[in-house]
Order: structure tokens, then C-alpha cells, then sequence
């Protein structure tokens, strides 16, 4: 505050009041102190009155994930509480729905609290807003989706080759008209699935121009409309496979909705609840959410304790799971 204060040529009362949103402010004066804030990547320390310990730790870290009700974060939020509760850390959670302006409101949100460090999901198309809060030596983390624009440690899932699998997997079975359901295009692993899903069909001799592809799914709803369409057209997919756990469930609905549950395949990437319990059960790629936050956990924790070791990319493999929608051969029809 002292050095803001210097800057923009007023005293730190003032630049409280102008921080705090308190009256008594000129505007003139309010923008000169919010310029000098910007320009010293100033963020306010709501725990500046309470700092005691020596480290100046606060015994916190901030989690951004993408929605709070989709599974696959809600397992990553688990495990990341997990590793810290054990060092007495406690895990501040928010959810931005892939907004890119939710993300980085979160994100200021969790600094101006003083996280010891940040676990973060990311949509932005680039994370170099962050390169201030590196500099400030506050270690940060990615999970499920890579960063752009800044080198920073992530730990992800091998997206394309679980999406390839799953397609190998409907080849094998005589498929050769499959449907691609996938979620936003701006997505990271959305890509990636897509064209882990368009090369498996290039190995087997399929072009890949002649695919069905409907992207910009991001909801149960919308998948379940998408292939309610496919399903109804003249050439409907013998076969599909969805690309996120939220998909899945729309397609599983879509495909009862026509009586076709026991005649046309389906893989989905990531694994679904209850999904062993339907008849058929839903065959899966699954992600393994738990080993992704506590990893990504584990190196925050690292971090901290003075690991400056090379940046890491850290990939967690994927597994399939036959369950049998996904070894309905070609000619149930």
C-alpha cells in the first residue's frame, strides 16, 4: 500500500478508502490510486491484520474447478481436500462454468485472501495474467486442462489417446458410421478428444471429412437433443461415443427415448454414476479425478516446501471399462 500510495501521490488512508469502496474520495484521485494499484499488480490482503506467523502463511489453498455439478470435478475437489487436511490446510472452492471472466474474478478473489497456493481449471486462452503471482513466488497448479502462455506444472488426462481407444473399441465391432458427440470447441480437452477421436477413425481407413461431429454440447439436455436428431435422420450412427460424462447421459436418454439402447454402441469418456446398474451397462473411459487432485495437491505442497525443480506435465492415464454398450457389434439393428 505504501508503494501504491507513492505512486499515485496521496497518503494510505486514502488508498484504503479508495481499495475499500469507502466515500471521501475524489474520482480524479480514486483513478489515480486504482492506475497505481494496476501498475504494481496490487492486490488487497484481507488477512494483512491477522499474518502472525512467520512464514506469513495462511493455511489455505484456492481450487478453481469448472462446475460444481459435474462428477469428474467433484472428485477432484475431494481429493485435493484430502491431501491438504492432514497439514491443517484448508481448501477455498469455486466453480466459473468455463466463463472466462468467472475464472479470472475467481482467481483475483482467491488472492486478495492470500492463498498459500492455487489448483486451478482453466478456459482462458491464455494464463499469462498470472506471470505477476509467479513473480510473487506463489506456486500454482493445473488440472484437467493444460496452461497457455505461461509454463506452470499441470497434471491432465491422456485425453486423446483414451478418446482414440474408445473409437478403436467401436471399430472393432464392425462400426464404421459413428457419431462424435463433444462439448465447446474453446475447451482444451474437448480438442483433444475430438481429434483423438478423428485420427483412430484415419488409422482404420474411415475419412475423417465423412465423421458426424456435433460439438458445442455443454449439457445433458443439449446431448440428448443432438442425438435425439442423429438418431431420426435417414443414416442414422450405428455407433457413438461421448465425449464428456454430462454427454453421456444425455445420449444414454436420447437412445431409450427410441428403444435403441440395445442396438446402436456407446462409449463415453469419463465414467458416469449408476452407469453398471443400466442394461446394458454403459462401457467407459474412465478419468481418475482422485489421482489427479491429489497429485496436483502434492505438488502445491512441494512447492512450497522449496521443490524449484523444472516445471512438470504430469499425464494420468485413462482406463476402459467394458460394461456392454460399447461391445454391441454392427447388425443389432
Amino acid at each position: 500500500m505504501r508503494q501504491v500510495a507513492k505512486l499515485a501521490g496521496v497518503g494510505l488512508k486514502t488508498v484504503s478508502r479508495v481499495i475499500n469502496g469507502e466515500p471521501g474520495v475524489t474520482p480524479a484521485t480514486a483513478r489515480r490510486v486504482t492506475d497505481a494499484a494496476r501498475a504494481l499488480d496490487y492486490q488487497p490482503d484481507v488477512h494483512a491484520g491477522n499474518l502472525r506467523r512467520s512464514d506469513r502463511r495462511t493455511g489455505t489453498l484456492g481450487l478453481l474447478i469448472s462446475s460444481v455439478d459435474n462428477p469428474f470435478a467433484g472428485a477432484v475437489h475431494r481429493a485435493v481436500e484430502d491431501a491438504a487436511a492432514p497439514r491443517g490446510v484448508a481448501v477455498f472452492a469455486s466453480s466459473f462454468d468455463d466463463d472466462p471472466n468467472r475464472e479470472r474474478e475467481a482467481v483475483i478473489a482467491f488472492l486478495r485472501r492470500r492463498v498459500d497456493g492455487l489448483i486451478l481449471t482453466t478456459s482462458t486462452a491464455s494464463q499469462a495474467y498470472l506471470e505477476p503471482e509467479v513473480r510473487r513466488g506463489t506456486p500454482i497448479v493445473f488440472v484437467d486442462r493444460e496452461p497457455s502462455g505461461i509454463d506452470l506444472d499441470a497434471v491432465v488426462s491422456d485425453n486423446a489417446e483414451g478418446a482414440a481407444r474408445a473409437t478403436a473399441h467401436l471399430l472393432a465391432r464392425g462400426h464404421r458410421r459413428l457419431a462424435y458427440l463433444g462439448d465447446r470447441r474453446e475447451i482444451q480437452t474437448a480438442r483433444e478428444r475430438r481429434r483423438g477421436f478423428l485420427e483412430a477413425l484415419g488409422r482404420a481407413g474411415i475419412p475423417t471429412g465423412e465423421a458426424t461431429v456435433v460439438e458445442e454440447l455443454h449439457s445433458e439436455r443439449g446431448a440428448r437433443d443432438a442425438l435425439l436428431r442423429l438418431l431420426d435422420s435417414p443414416d442414422p450412427p450405428t455407433a457413438v461415443f461421448s465425449a464428456q460424462n454430462l454427454i453421456t447421459v444425455g445420449a444414454i436418454r436420447a437412445l431409450r427415448e427410441r428403444g435403441r439402447a440395445l442396438d446402436t454402441a456407446l462409449v463415453g469418456f469419463d465414467d458416469v454414476d449408476l452407469a453398471d446398474l443400466l442394461e446394458p451397462g454403459i462401457t467407459v473411459v474412465a478419468q481418475h479425478p482422485e489421482d489427479i487432485g491429489r497429485i496436483a495437491a502434492e505438488r502445491v505442497f512441494a512447492r512450497l516446501d522449496g521443490d524449484d525443480s523444472p516445471t512438470r506435465r504430469i499425464v494420468v492415464g485413462t482406463t476402459l471399462i467394458e460394461r456392454g454398450s460399447g461391445e454391441i457389434p454392427l447388425g443389432s439393428q
